[in-house]
């Protein structure tokens, strides 16, 4: 390789690394001025905050930001759209399959879990916008590019563990940047512990759809029972929340269209 094919490559790395690490900073900082500090997720009661937030943090820069940077990642050469999870359908819809039942297994074993029919669609529906965008960030650009770094200078079970341990310890720490009860040190070691969960789950399917379903049903029983315990406005959401089953909605069809139309068309240096 030439001194200026070497000098390109730095430079494309250092972009790569600039764009991740940007993106989560964003994330993390639009979650803190739209959620954490408004305490958003406490108020059900108030639609226009619960959607500024939903579209600001997580469409906008979690999904389509997120998105763009495996675009980016994927056309200069450094990540390929199957290992960030980008795959065929059947095997998609197989691990969203695979996620929601392994998910409703871990939900239903846990101490006094909620099961009001009314709580958990609510529930799902606006722990899944906020585990979309958590999942593409965390795992699908942060994890994806960590491993394909690691994998450079170190064998594969390191590279993998690294990996996991990378994409977990920020998906916790960005918990800071919520509303109680999830902004405590304690909650960001718990939930490091479940973001490794997620990220076996993840680079043992390759599959960014299975992983977006496991990840809301780890986080449903969190988010019910702050709501049982916290929300003064429980009843608010013992019925069907249009709002919030529409953002998931428009969520999953605003991610396809991303796959589909925008993605996958994208040209691609081959991946060393």
């Amino acid at each position: 390789m030439s001194s200026d094919t070497q000098r390109l490559a730095r430079i494309t790395l250092w972009r790569a690394l600039a764009l991740a690490v940007s993106l989560y900073v964003a994330w993390t900082a639009a979650t803190y001025l739209l959620e954490g500090r408004l305490l958003t997720l406490l108020r059900p009661e108030d639609t226009v905050d619960r959607l500024t937030y939903a579209v600001g943090a997580n469409l906008l820069i979690g999904t389509i930001g997120a998105v763009g940077v495996v675009r980016w990642l994927h056309g200069h050469g450094l990540i390929r759209l199957d290992a960030a999870g980008f795959r065929g359908w059947r095997h998609s819809l197989g691990s969203v399959a695979a996620g929601l039942a392994l998910g409703g297994v871990i939900y239903a074993v846990q101490p006094a879990p909620v099961w009001q029919p009314g709580l958990l669609l609510n529930g799902f529906a606006q722990v899944l916008v906020v585990s979309t965008a958590e999942v593409l960030v965390c795992w699908t650009v942060i994890a994806t590019l960590s491993e394909r770094l690691l994998l450079c200078g170190f064998g594969s079970r390191i590279a993998y563990t690294g990996t996991a341990l990378i994409a977990s310890g920020l998906f916790g720490l960005y918990h800071l940047a919520h509303s109680p009860p999830f902004n405590t040190w304690d909650m960001v070691l718990l939930l490091t512990a479940v973001g490794l969960g997620t990220s076996v789950f993840f680079l043992k399917t390759r599959s960014v759809y299975g992983t977006i379903a496991f990840h809301t049903m780890l986080g449903l029983y969190g988010v019910t029972q702050s709501l049982v315990t916290t929300a003064e406005s429980l009843e608010t959401y013992e019925s069907p929340q249009g709002p919030l089953i529409g953002m998931a909605a428009v969520t999953i069809l605003l991610l396809v269209a991303l796959d589909t139309r925008w993605l996958r068309r994208t040209p691609s240096a081959e991946a060393a």
